[in-house]
């Protein structure tokens, strides 16, 4: 696939889309044809166009980059490629990645005091207690915009030519880059476009209005970040404006890295681990790369949640992982790519990426409003989670570990769910399912043996002539105690179940005992997500209206970005296949609950 010597953006662009559709069909191998696009962009002009590129191989990500494919791509590889705008004069620096010295040099010179702070380390006293060691918290949620974006997102942009921030700028994000965005085009006095998912909270859109004023203009678009950005790319081709990328951007990470300048020097003393939450990848990328620069001794561990893990799994197949679905509470790290250079530097500098899952993050919210009287978002409180979680893991006492806070753009009616939540990620609620006689006294000898514990949640109705099951919520003080408790019951002859680690329990269960019907024939139970967002309920609904009845439903809105219903559906054996089928193309993240043992005791 060769070309002229000299090719216009645009054109290359159109080129590359025609020989896209070949060449997996015609090329053996098509690592020179990607290549020559790769040639013909470089030379496209004064402001260029680099490609990243991903291989995949029967829907998996096989390989991925940026400038330079790889040189094994087969026959019957995909090869999807994005275009990315480079605004600069000089080379492209994915092309040709920058060194350590040179993340180092743009940390130490970056521009972000015209508008960040130089957030506090303060201790936390309650969690270093409980923990055994000293644990500081870097406080970035007290941004001017709540959370450490505005670092990154002004770096960028008052490193961009004059005429090129003239032209407008366009960003995807998931909220806090948004109002980072939004806060720097008002101070440069810029026009902003701002893609954010359908699924942002409405503080985060309300603080980008409140922030950008009458410079920015704001676009819903998809479910998740990726969704967004994908709308956000083809608007900036679109309107020929310049992007602004929330973490796979050099002055971005380098705005971000200025964290990591701040911590070692406020704390010059022994520091065992920093934490990092990770969405994209830019803060880790960032604070990693100067802290081994500075203080290699220093362990820098990323966090991120159980669902929202692209960079955890990206390190260890080795390669970029694209995920096809994320979660959505911890809304700020729901990406399912990280960026191609974030990956490469966190590849080489973080020491490793550990997952919690969302009632370990609730109870890190607890945590540090009672250190600090501060109400993190989800995403915010990412780090602690993980801190705990790793200082259990290895035994730490006595040790120096160090928390990122990174933001606190939380939806006031999303507290309630974490205020449930976070007993049991504590640890500090147990639940269980008890089986007892259908007889006088039982009902108070079970209390009995419960002793001084606190009863946090009793839920009880008559069902069986021999038999009754009860759902009970006991408050316990240490590791372990469920299991304790468990045996106890049992040990009196009453059949206990430990449900502390039941979602279906958790999220719907304990909210509907009533006993099973014998009207619910053939019926089948399912667990199934859906954005939180206005008539979603309603279009959910709308599509559940087929030949099947439904026998039972439950929703309880929580504030978090995502919904979880219960549904009851009376399926025919006859229509199974159809059925499943049906499911199938629903489009909604499901879950099957039918052989669940909370489900055939209580419902």
């Amino acid at each position: 696939m060769t070309g002229p010597r000299q090719v216009s953006a645009s054109s290359a662009r159109r080129a590359f889309i025609q020989r896209l559709c070949t060449i997996t069909a015609r090329e053996t191998d098509v690592s020179p044809a990607v290549s020559s696009v790769f040639r013909q962009l470089s030379r496209s002009g004064h402001r260029r166009t680099y490609l990243s590129f991903q291989v995949a191989e029967q829907n998996q990500c096989v390989g991925s980059g940026a400038s330079t494919p790889p040189s094994n791509i087969r026959k019957e590889n995909t090869v999807n490629l994005c275009l990315v705008p480079i605004d600069s004069p000089v080379r492209s620096e994915l092309e040709q990645p920058l060194s350590q010295n040179d993340y180092v040099k743009k940390i130490l010179t970056a521009r972000v005091y015209d508008v960040a702070i130089e957030t506090s380390l303060d201790s936390a006293r309650n969690l270093s207690a409980r923990l055994g060691n000293s644990v500081l918290l870097k406080r970035e949620d007290n941004q001017p915009v709540f959370s450490f974006k505005l670092r990154g997102a002004y770096n960028k942009m008052v490193h961009m030519p004059l005429d090129v921030l003239a032209r407008g700028v366009i960003t995807a994000s998931a909220g806090n880059h948004a109002q980072g965005v939004a806060y720097a085009a008002a101070r440069l006095n810029v026009a902003a476009t701002i893609v954010v998912p359908v699924t942002t909270p409405r503080v985060k859109i309300d603080a980008v209005r409140l922030h950008g004023g009458p410079t920015v203009e704001i676009i819903q678009a998809g479910e998740s970040y990726s969704d967004a950005y994908a709308y956000a790319a083809k608007l900036q081709e679109r309107r020929g404006l310049t992007f602004v990328h929330p973490f796979d951007d050099p002055e971005v990470i380098a705005g971000q890295g200025t964290v990591a300048m701040e911590i070692l020097r406020q704390h010059q003393g022994p520091i065992h681990t920093i934490f990092v939450p990770i969405g994209g990848g830019g803060l880790a990328a960032g604070v990693a790369t100067y802290v081994k620069a500075v203080r290699p001794g220093i362990k820098v561990i990323g966090v991120q949640t159980v669902d929202s893990s692209a960079m955890a799994r990206s390190m260890a197949t080795g390669h970029r992982v694209a995920l096809a679905e994320v979660g959505l509470f911890s809304d700020s790290t729901a990406v399912k790519l990280v960026g191609a250079e974030t990956y490469r530097l966190c590849t080489a500098y973080l020491d490793e990426v550990i997952t919690v899952d969302t009632d370990a993050l609730c109870a890190a919210i607890k945590d540090v409003f009672l250190d600090t009287r501060s109400v993190l978002e989800p995403a915010g409180a990412l780090s602690v989670a993980g801190m705990k979680r790793y200082a259990e893991r290895e035994g730490l006492v006595g040790e120096t570990l160090i928390a990122i806070t990174s933001g606190a753009n939380m939806n006031f009616d999303r507290l309630r769910f974490v205020a449930e939540r976070a007993e049991v990620g504590e640890e500090r609620e147990a639940l269980f399912a008890v089986t007892i006689p259908e007889a006088r006294g039982s009902f108070r000898h079970m209390c009995e043996l419960i002793g001084a514990r606190n009863v946090t949640e009793f839920n009880y109705r008559i069902a069986d002539e021999s038999t009754a099951h009860v759902f009970v919520g006991v408050q316990i003080s240490q590791r372990g105690e469920s299991a304790e408790i468990a045996r106890t019951f049992r040990e009196h002859g009453f059949a206990a179940i430990d449900l502390t680690g039941d979602e279906l329990a958790k999220l719907h269960v304990r909210y509907m005992i009533g006993g099973r019907s014998p009207l619910a024939e053939n019926e089948r139970l399912f667990r199934l997500e859906f954005p939180e967002r206005p008539g979603a309920l309603m279009k959910f609904l709308s599509t559940l209206a087929t030949n099947w009845n439904i026998s039972l439903f439950h929703y309880r809105h929580h504030g978090a970005d995502s919904g979880s219903i219960l549904v009851g559906l009376q399926v025919p054996q006859t229509d199974q296949a159809e059925f499943d089928h049906f499911l199938g193309a629903l489009g909604y993240p499901s879950l099957e609950e039918s052989q669940n043992t909370v489900y055939r005791l209580f419902l």
